[in-house]
């Protein structure tokens, strides 16, 4: 599943690409990533004939502002890409949704899965319709705050270090990629406490948070495992050949004479370093 960093990566091309532009229409294939709208026509008549005025990123979801008072909501699944395409270009299997638009082209969800979840709601109806965004924590890219003030957050919970950086509520947008070079960066072992920690620590870790997603976001997110992340030009990001430990298993450390170690962690692994992580 994309992190923060490659969401971001999308927000800022769509951004360029996309707002200002009229959508001509929208062609769904079926309403399996379009499970809010009861059939395609109540989809399309949110969205045809509108603009693209603002985008932004809450967490994970992406958010297209219309000029009619409409929000396109966008969350990628596993295995989804949004895609640029000329009109004419083929249309790849597996793509869910079109939108074409009145100049440059089209936008192209392609979720052969369809795990994705793309809606079209009115502005004022955005909160009632996905209230887990109020729940949302701090977004470091977004709206960055001082090491105190993440400080002051962390020691109001509980649980491990990893799971910490993976809850939404606390951090938005962390999952297990970056969860685990951030620890790394930061030298703190995955299985460590907030409250088991100095104020150099902490301070350490909010600086790791910080630089880690902005680096990964300088590269262009990182394309791994068998689906990897592409931008919306099918290029592909440039970050996992900057990965310290995550999916390195077995190889010698970058800070030490000794290998990555990869063990469960909850419902999935962690990749760490045993004598440089404390």
């Amino acid at each position: 599943m994309p992190e923060l960093p490659e969401i971001e990566v999308l927000r800022r091309e769509i951004e360029r690409e996309v707002v200002g532009k009229k959508i001509k229409k929208s062609e769904l294939s079926s309403l399996g990533s379009t499970s809010h709208h009861p059939n395609k026509k109540h989809f399309s008549s949110r969205i045809d004939g509108a603009k693209v005025t603002r985008v932004e990123r809450r967490g994970t979801w992406l958010l297209l502002s219309l000029d009619n008072e409409h929000i396109l909501v966008i969350k990628l699944g596993k295995g989804a890409k949004l895609v640029r395409a000329a009109s004419r270009a083929k249309v790849e299997d597996g793509t869910e949704i079109t939108l074409t638009f009145t100049q440059h082209g089209q936008l192209r969800l392609v979720d052969p899965k369809k795990k994705s979840e793309v809606f079209i709601v009115p502005d004022e109806e955005l909160a009632e319709t996905l209230p887990e965004l109020a729940d949302y924590g701090a977004d470091p890219v977004d709206n960055p705050m001082s090491w105190t003030t993440f400080g002051e957050a962390l020691l109001r919970r509980d649980g491990k270090l990893k799971s910490l950086l993976m809850d939404s509520t606390f951090i938005t947008g962390v999952g297990p990629v970056y969860s685990d070079e951030i620890l790394f960066n930061a030298g703190l072992r995955y299985d460590r406490t907030a409250a088991s920690l100095s104020s150099q620590e902490i301070r350490r870790l909010y600086r790791a948070l910080v630089e880690t997603l902005h680096d990964a976001i300088k590269y262009r997110g990182a394309s791994i495992g068998e689906q990897p992340f592409v931008d919306l030009h099918g290029e592909p990001g440039e970050y996992q050949e900057h990965l310290n430990v995550y999916g390195r298993e077995g190889e010698m450390s970058p800070r030490a004479r000794g290998p990555i170690v990869k063990t469960r962690f909850g419902n999935t692994y962690t990749y760490y370093c045993e004598q440089t992580q404390v």
